[in-house]
């Protein structure tokens, strides 16, 4: 029997996180991957280093790769080092993998890396979404709705 997923990722420590995503795309769904990673590049992220910001994930011969990612390189890591942006393979199930590959290439949407972070066991993950791209338009509607919530939040604040 298939184990039931939670609604929301276990999250213990958020290292690297897209902000500008969510103003970018529309965000249609959420996966949780993991990633291939070498010994430095762990050290790297544990100490809380990487950026994500410009970062995407694309299908190549049915595996999922996260390319962009900028990991630094571990000061201690000497010649064992690795390279700060090079493709990293996503560790996603391959029902999941025809899914999204399904939606990019149908559909013409993205999948963008939102968060990388260390789960409740120690495991770094990706948080990967399935995005179709804002137009300006999009954007300024987007802005001015989240203007209007907060003056709402204000009013409300200094009536009650």
């Amino acid at each position: 029997m298939v184990r039931p997923k939670p609604d929301a990722f276990d999250k213990v420590k958020t290292v690297a996180e897209n902000r500008r995503a969510r103003y970018d795309f529309f965000i249609e769904e959420k996966f949780e991957a993991g990633i291939a990673l070498t010994g430095t590049e762990v050290k790297s992220l544990r100490f809380g280093e990487g950026t994500i910001a410009e970062s995407y994930a694309e299908v190549k011969d049915g595996e999922i790769f996260l390319i962009n990612a900028n990991i630094p390189e571990f000061s201690h890591g000497n010649r064992y080092n690795h390279e700060p942006k090079r493709p990293r393979k996503l560790l996603v199930n391959a029902r999941e993998i025809s899914k999204m590959y399904g939606a990019v290439m149908r559909k013409g949407m993205t999948l963008v890396p939102l968060s990388i972070y260390f789960n409740g066991r120690g495991r770094a993950k990706v948080e990967l979404a399935l995005a179709k791209g804002k137009r300006a338009p999009d954007k300024r509607a987007t802005e001015k709705e989240r203007d209007w919530k907060r003056e709402q939040g204000r009013l409300l604040r200094d009536r009650g």
